[in-house]
């Protein structure tokens, strides 16, 4: 093997799209290359489907496509998929015993994009059960440990694809963000994620959580392959996805060398209140001193309802969830119940045996507060807080181009280290506002805390400004390194 190719794994997305359109690299040679890490490193967890004949015949394709001279911009490029997303080769659980074994047919929408740009796909990543989590803990099939430290948890609910990322044994990723979902392990796990404003991606294909808050990322080690990615998953969906905004793709990459000079960058107090953790805010203080030194401008702001997002984001997630979920019953598709007495007892014990415990506490609140007697007190005054938040984002971008703070209050913490659900409920507090707001987000590493654990920034745009946000890490990036870091191979990480 040449030394090029013993060393793909270290390789950008950006880098090893052109070595492979310049032919110094073959998809095949790419393709055979990860899928021995991914063989490797199975202590991770972070893999749940691997069909290596089906991706050397993708690579092979991409291969004659190249030679032809009309491939896409990702041909050949090997990536992995959450497994929230269904695809037609690969199994799709959503992390969950009720779909144990399905197999889709007909690939997601993000999945088909990202095909059509080239991509070859690895195989599907684990993930918290119906992506309800921020440890990735819920897992039916095991949980997911961070390759910088394999006793602390990656994050959630897209803890396999940050930390496959991670580790290097994939270039890139698709996760999907509800409540922080791909900025929360982006940042445990040192790599860069961006969630697009809300309907940017379809979700057709994408096994539902909560329909109004859900929607698809990639997860890369830079900005730029994060924009490279955004272009091919990025589009309308008008047949499949009522959700999906009426927007024309764009190339994300088109101002990713814009100049910082004048950019106005929001600090809401809110963000660095007592509950930050000494190290996570002197990491991201000196990022923030970094953008001063590119030009920007930081500004004082305050979005006022940050609290108040924990407890609106965790009525109207749980209520959609419980509708949603309703459809897996063991009558058409997934798990069924062995024994039972009649059609109500399947139900029952189908999805007593079938769903974890997390899916099932967040299937009770939500038809809880959307009963009889409930549903003005709870889910109705929830919505109208959501709206309120929204606005108090609006009032903000009126004095900043670009809202910047912490994604997560600490650093990844041990497995099993939350004994109860509310404590990893909290953690997401910089998170959900954006997402109920359905503003684009973004986590950037900027460097490490208590135990050399990553430390991400979070940066939030207004509505449809996803360029301007890949455009600020990116200048970021280029400046500094932490992005590059990787975890040592040791008894610890990787």
């Amino acid at each position: 093997m040449t030394q090029i190719s013993s060393d793909l794994h270290d390789l950008t997305v950006a880098q090893l799209a052109t070595l492979l359109s310049t032919r110094k690299v073959s998809a095949v040679e790419a393709a055979e290359h990860f899928l021995a890490r991914a063989a490797q490193h199975t202590e991770l967890g972070a893999f749940l489907d691997l069909q290596p004949e089906v991706t050397l015949a993708q690579a092979r394709a991409a291969d004659a496509r190249l030679t032809e001279g009309n491939a896409g911009p990702l041909a050949g490029v090997p990536l992995a998929h959450k497994d929230i997303f269904v695809t037609r080769d690969f199994a799709t659980t959503a992390g969950s015993r009720m779909l144990q074994g399905y197999q889709s047919p007909f690939d997601a929408t993000v999945v088909a994009r990202l095909a059509q740009a080239g991509a070859v796909t690895l195989g599907k990543l684990n993930c918290d059960e119906f992506a309800m989590g921020s440890a990735n803990e819920n897992s039916a099939y095991g949980p997911v440990k961070n390759p910088w430290d394999l006793s602390c948890t990656p994050g959630g609910s897209s803890g396999g694809s940050a930390a496959a990322v991670a580790a290097r044994l994939t270039p890139a990723a698709t996760g999907t963000d509800t409540g922080g979902s791909i900025r929360q392990p982006a940042s445990f796990c040192g790599v860069t994620g961006i969630k697009p404003t809300y309907g940017r991606a379809s979700r057709y294909g994408m096994v539902a959580f909560a329909s109004s808050l859900d929607q698809a990322g990639p997860l890369a080690r830079s900005a730029e392959d994060c924009a490279l990615l955004l272009s091919a998953m990025c589009g309308p969906d008008p047949d499949r996805d009522s959700t999906a905004l009426d927007v024309p793709a764009e190339d994300f990459r088109r101002s990713l060398n814009a100049d910082l000079a004048g950019l106005r960058i929001g600090i809401p107090a809110e963000f660095f209140g007592a509950g930050l953790a000494p190290d996570v805010r002197a990491a991201v203080e000196a990022a923030l001193k970094d953008f001063e030194q590119l030009g920007a401008r930081l500004v004082p702001i305050s979005l006022p309802r940050t609290e108040l997002s924990i407890p609106v984001y965790y009525i109207i997630a749980p209520a959609e969830a419980s509708s949603n979920l309703s459809r897996f019953d063991g009558v058409k598709f997934g798990f069924r119940a062995k024994q039972y007495t009649d059609l109500n007892d399947m139900y029952l014990q189908t999805r007593d045996q079938g769903f974890g415990d997390e899916v099932k506490r967040r299937i009770m609140i939500g038809t809880y507060v959307l009963s009889h007697g409930y549903y003005d007190a709870y889910y109705l005054q929830a919505q109208k807080i959501r709206r309120m938040i929204a606005d108090d984002f609006q009032q903000a971008f009126k004095l900043c181009d670009v809202i910047a703070g912490p994604v997560a209050p600490t650093v990844a913490w041990k497995l099993g280290g939350h004994s109860d659900p509310l404590t990893d409920y909290l953690a997401d507090i910089f998170t959900l506002p954006a997402s109920l707001a359905g503003l684009p987000g973004m986590s950037l590493p900027v460097g490490f805390g208590a135990g050399h654990m990553p430390v991400g920034l979070q940066l939030i745009g207004n509505y449809l400004t996803e360029s301007r946000l890949l455009n600020v890490a990116h200048r970021f990036q280029q400046a500094t390194d932490w992005h590059t870091a990787k975890p040592a191979d040791s008894a610890q990480g990787i």
